[in-house]
């Protein structure tokens, strides 16, 4: 249903050395990098570019959206767990230790955290332990 998701960020490098870092656990990697943009995908051949980061096309400052929040699946916790540590590793602030969130499911394993620029992100395993 969702073909790709874009989050806004004040400084491109910046972003780009903490997703790299974030990223890499969930087997995502950067496929696209310029002055303006870099875009996130599998690190397989020819995948789809899904995640991209990049300055506010209107040229006004990033926000984090109050209420909003993207969910990035892991299939294991311990990318989860991965995930969440680099996040908070290059500076990023837990919104959530990893850990069964069992109003959700009895397996929905999830972690949340703030990127540089305050966006809020999830990252969710629902696999069995």
């Amino acid at each position: 249903m969702i073909s790709y998701a874009t989050l806004g960020s004040n400084n491109r490098q910046a972003a780009k050395t903490f997703y790299d870092a974030v990223l890499q656990p969930l087997g995502m990697k950067a496929s696209y990098a310029d002055d303006d943009f870099v875009g996130y995908g599998p690190d397989a051949p020819d995948a789809k570019t899904q995640l991209w980061i990049c300055k506010p096309y209107n040229g006004l400052d990033a926000s984090a959206g109050n209420g909003s929040m993207l969910a990035l699946e892991a299939s294991t916790r311990t990318q989860v767990d991965a995930a969440h540590a680099a996040a908070l590793a290059q500076g990023g602030r837990s919104e959530g230790a990893p850990g069964l969130r069992e109003a959700y499911g009895p397996n929905f394993y999830a972690a949340y955290f703030r990127d540089l620029d305050g966006n809020k992100l999830a990252l969710v395993c629902r696999a069995e332990a």
